[in-house]
Parts: C-alpha cells; structure tokens; sequence
C-alpha cells in the first residue's frame, strides 16, 4: 500500500505563501487521485483540492479558488498545493490522501482512502 508523507506547513502572516508537498512511496494506481483535506479545531475535515490521475484535472473548494494551486511531478511521485493570499481561516492541519473519488467540500470518511499525517498550517499576525 503506498504511504504519503507531507511537509511544508507552519507558521505563516495573513497574506503569506506556504506550498505543501505530498510525496508518495510508490507511484499511486491510476484509479487514486491524491487530494488535499483539511481539518480546523472542532470543525469537520474538508476538501480543499484535488487532481485526478486519469487527466490531471484540478478541483478546488471554493474558499480557496483563485488562491490554491495543485499540481503534480509524476517523476517524484509528488503532489504539491501553492497557498497563496493565506487567510486565518485557512489555518488547519493539512492532510494528502490517495482517494478512490476527487472531493471538495464535507468529506465523507470512506476506509479505502490512504492517508497522510498532515502538517501544521497556521495563519496570524
């Protein structure tokens, strides 16, 4: 089973830039895209980003449209999400998965998606 490891989190000013890293252990089957989720204290984990494995197709929650970048090094086995125009309320634990279907928004837990540790994303003056 691949296993994913993110970096790149900490502590960043309201209009700051952060780019997080998913680096996977192996190359992810082609029918596991990897997303982007996060989790705020006592909220419930989201969506933020996604792109597909069949067309590199991106998805984004909408908060983030405009703001958020995904992309993909096939070479390195690496997904990366570019923060730009970082917010307070961006502020969370980040996670990367490997999911069976691309989702932005609630996220319903499915036991099939493989996850990642997550990294500190947190957002202050």
């Amino acid at each position: 089973q691949v296993q994913l490891v993110e970096s790149g989190g900490g502590l960043v000013q309201p209009g700051g830039s952060l780019r997080l890293s998913c680096v996977a252990s192996k190359s992810t089957p082609a029918y596991r895209h990897i997303g982007w989720f996060r989790q705020a204290p006592g909220a419930l984990r989201e969506g933020v980003s996604c792109i597909s494995s069949t067309d590199g197709s991106a998805y984004y929650l909408d908060s983030v449209k405009g703001r958020f970048t995904i992309s993909r090094d096939n070479t390195k086995n690496t997904v990366y999400l570019q923060m730009n125009s970082l917010k307070p309320e961006d502020t969370a634990v980040y996670y990367c998965a490997a999911v069976l279907t691309c989702t932005t928004g609630k996220y319903y837990w499915n036991n099939d998606d493989v996850w990642g540790q997550g990294t500190q994303v947190t957002v202050s003056a």
